[in-house]
């Protein structure tokens, strides 16, 4: 059974894409969802698989150190960070990065992800903005998952994560992404593990999965 490992942010295009995913393959294709920092402490630890998806950073590290083939890596999908709020809530102004900032300030609750590319990123930026303290404070800091769910659970009032695993939680709405300044493009990359029979066409089947369109649709951009 070919096994890819990918990182959340393209979970709900594999999830839609899993029948042609497995036509591609001709057979059944296991999937295993995770946080980027979560699989590549997994693999570093001696997991393995035909395939996998992370950030552009931790494909290049794991091919320098030979556990995936750098010859067939490959771009596969630009994601952004945005913000979210339980169905039905106002949307509040995230349109500058003072906005935010007051908006950090002045929520009584959020959550953000701490193995995750966007939580990382999160973490940094309330440090860049000088309120780390403050946001800490009252903020709901997952393991890794989606953080909307704190939403729909009534325990955070906005909620941070790329917009494509926002978009994974149903009873949501995303505000939008942040606003440049306060934003980061992450780059979600594929590549063969060193030595996997199966791995070239599970990666070319991927690879034909993220179309434009199918991207746009699950809150991601096309690389380029």
């Amino acid at each position: 059974m070919p096994r890819l490992m990918s990182t959340l942010a393209l979970a709900g295009l594999l999830r839609e894409a899993a029948p042609a995913l497995d036509a591609a393959l001709g057979g059944r294709v296991q999937v295993d969802l995770a946080p980027t920092r979560t699989l590549e402490a997994r693999i570093r630890a001696g997991e393995r698989a035909d395939a996998a998806i992370l950030t552009a950073e931790a494909i290049a590290a794991l091919s320098a150190e030979n556990i995936l083939d750098g010859l067939t890596a490959r771009p596969l999908a630009h994601s952004r960070v945005g913000l979210a709020v339980k169905s039905g809530a106002p949307h509040p102004d995230i349109s500058t990065v003072d906005a935010l900032r007051r908006l950090l300030l002045d929520v009584p609750t959020l959550c953000y992800s701490r193995a995750g590319a966007s939580g990382i990123f999160f973490a940094g930026l309330i440090e860049r903005l000088g309120i780390a303290a403050e946001v800490n404070a009252k903020a709901i800091v997952i393991p890794q998952g989606f953080t909307a769910e704190k939403l729909v659970s009534g325990e955070a009032a906005i909620a941070f994560q790329q917009i494509s695993e926002l978009m994974e939680v149903p009873g949501i709405e995303v505000v939008g992404p942040l606003p440049d300044g306060a934003q980061t493009v992450a780059v979600f990359s594929g590549a063969v593990f060193a030595g996997a029979a199966d791995g070239p066409a599970l990666l070319d089947a991927v690879a034909r999965l993220c179309a434009p369109a199918a991207l746009v649709a699950k809150g991601l951009d096309a690389p380029g």
